[in-house]
C-alpha cells in the first residue's frame, strides 16, 4: 500500500468505500460496464487491456499495489473502455466516483497526490507508446519482464514472477506467442531468466536482462548478438 493513500483514512472522510479480494486472472471491471467508481490496488498487480471491434486484444498497462485503474470514470467516460484483469491474486479498494470527486474538491493532498499519479500513469504510457513504436519485439519482451519484476524498487534485482503466461506476455508486447516463445528461450539460454520447460507460469528475472534494453542492438543466434549497425 502506498503510505500517501489509505483506504481506511479515506472511507472515514468519503465513505464509499469496499475492499475486495480477487485470485488471479479474475475481472476486476470489463469493457461495457458502466464507470461509476475507481478501484484501487492494495495488493497484487493487474493488466489493463482493450478489445477491438474485431476481437483483437491488447494490454496497455500493468498496474500493481499502490496504482489506481478506472480512474476515466471521473471526466464520465461511460461505459468503461478498457478491462482489468488481475495477474495474481489482489486486495482492490472500490471507491466510488462520488467520493473521489469530493475528495479532490475537498482534500487538497489527496488531489495532489491523485493528479502526480495520474500524471507519472501518463509519462508511463507515453514511454510506452515510444517503446512500442520504436523499439523491436524483442527490446520489448525484455522491457515489460523487467517492470513486471519491478526492477529497481526498493533495491531489489533478482525478481520471480508469477502467473504470467506466453500468450499474456505476447499481448503486452504485441506480438505473436510465437516470438515471445522464441525470445524467452533465448533469454534462459543466456542467463537473463529462469523458467521450468514446462513453463508454469513462474519467471526469475535476473538484473542481466538490463543488458538487452540498453545495449543498441538485438540478440542474434543464442550466444552471439548481432553487430551494431553503421
Amino acid at each position: 500500500m502506498h503510505p500517501s493513500f489509505d483506504p481506511l483514512v479515506f472511507v472515514a472522510k468519503y465513505g464509499g468505500a469496499t475492499e475486495l479480494r480477487y485470485g488471479a486472472k479474475h475481472a476486476i471491471f470489463v469493457q461495457g460496464d458502466p464507470g461509476d467508481c475507481v478501484f484501487y490496488l492494495q495488493t497484487g498487480q493487474a493488466q489493463i487491456k482493450v478489445v477491438s471491434p474485431q476481437r483483437r486484444e491488447a494490454v496497455l498497462a500493468i498496474v500493481e499495489a499502490g496504482d489506481f485503474c478506472g480512474e476515466s470514470c471521473l471526466i464520465d467516460q461511460s461505459p468503461r473502455v478498457t478491462s482489468a484483469t488481475t495477474v495474481t491474486p489482489c486486495t482492490v479498494c472500490r471507491l466510488e466516483k462520488s467520493g473521489v470527486i469530493r475528495a479532490i474538491h475537498d482534500d487538497r493532498p489527496f488531489a495532489e497526490y491523485f493528479f502526480t499519479y495520474i500524471l507519472n500513469r501518463t509519462v508511463r504510457l507515453t514511454d510506452d507508446l515510444v517503446d512500442h513504436m520504436f523499439n523491436s519485439s524483442e527490446k520489448r519482451l525484455a522491457r515489460v519482464l523487467l517492470l513486471l519484476a519491478n526492477y529497481g524498487k526498493e533495491g531489489r534485482v533478482e525478481t520471480v514472477i508469477n502467473n504470467t503466461d506466453h500468450q499474456a506476455l505476447a499481448l503486452m508486447v504485441g506480438t505473436t506467442r510465437s516470438r515471445v516463445n522464441l525470445f524467452m528461450n533465448k533469454f534462459r539460454k543466456l542467463g537473463y531468466i529462469d523458467y521450468n520447460m514446462d513453463y508454469s507460469g513462474r519467471i526469475s528475472v535476473h538484473c542481466s536482462l538490463l543488458n538487452v534494453v540498453l545495449e543498441d542492438q538485438q540478440i542474434g543466434p543464442v550466444g552471439q548478438a548481432d553487430p551494431p549497425s553503421h
